[in-house]
């Protein structure tokens, strides 16, 4: 396992629940392994190899692809909780009683689901990007990602420049070093999202996002130490979100990285592999 990389690491399959999922595992057979969840439309490909490969040194990781995405059979969810539940089967289906929860933007909110509905499973948890149930403007997609979105580009890739990073020289510069580093693995690539996934997720975001009473109190269910990280200026999931996870959440620390809109992680992989290796081996 520890001859592997996010580039080399073979595609695998496992059947659970009547959904044959895909994944990868890599990384050091070493205590606890770190479960990764995607972003709205995202696939195992999407993650940064200097995330990845930089947690791997230290812990095993698993990438996987969530049912009806990419390489994975069956249908999305409508639902975060129904994307939980499958991700439950899955890592059950790989033998294993225990693991660490990485979950950025959307996969947050499946984290968190996850960690609710099967404490037992989750030891660990990190919400990058993301925030809770009935968080400020999460009724839908915020005005900046409605016109990020609609939007046309040169390049097909360059609408994660304005989804991941903010407008700054430094903040694209470091976008264009995260696509390149996106793109290296070659072969045996995650196909694309159909179009029947985009539909089913914004269905379960505008679920998870509609106001409710009380919005917060589950969070007080959700005792696993957490680590939230976000950037400064989150436009996609507002920054406020992640405080208001860290407010809530029983054991939660809070990190905020400067110039840093949703994927701050992407514009600073070595500090966030430093944070995230601290946080899991405390």
């Amino acid at each position: 396992m520890t001859t592997h990389t996010h580039q080399t690491a073979p595609t695998q399959f496992v059947e659970a629940n009547g959904i044959r999922f895909a994944y990868r595992r890599f990384g050091h057979p070493n205590g606890v392994p770190l479960l990764f969840n995607m972003h709205f439309t995202g696939t195992m490909d999407h993650w940064d190899p200097a995330i990845t490969d930089g947690i791997a040194r230290d812990r095993e990781v698993i990438l996987f692809d969530n049912a009806g995405i990419a390489g994975s059979s069956g249908q999305v969810p409508t639902t975060v909780e129904g994307m939980a539940a499958n991700a439950a089967a899955f890592v059950e289906a790989l033998g294993l009683t225990q693991v660490d929860v990485l979950g950025f933007s959307l996969g947050g909110f499946v984290a968190q689901a996850l960690s609710q509905a099967e404490p037992q499973l989750v030891r660990k948890l990190v919400l990058v990007g993301t925030g809770p149930r009935s968080g400020e403007g999460m009724g839908g997609l915020t005005p900046e990602a409605q016109q990020i979105f609609s939007a046309t580009y040169d390049e097909p890739d360059h609408l994660w420049l304005k989804v991941l990073f903010t407008d700054s020289p430094a903040s694209q510069a470091a976008g264009h070093a995260y696509l390149q580093r996106f793109r290296s693995r070659t072969l045996d690539r995650d196909p694309e999202a159909n179009e029947n996934v985009a539909p089913a997720q914004l269905e379960a975001l505008a679920k998870w996002g509609a106001p409710r009473e009380q919005p917060y109190d589950y969070l007080k269910t959700i005792t696993q130490p957490t680590l939230v990280l976000n950037g400064s200026n989150d436009v996609i999931i507002y920054t406020i979100n992640s405080y208001l996870l860290q407010q809530h959440l029983p054991n939660a620390q809070l990190i905020l990285y400067p110039d840093g809109n949703h994927g701050a992680q992407y514009q600073y992989p070595e500090r966030f592999v430093k944070h995230v290796d601290t946080f899991l081996s405390e």
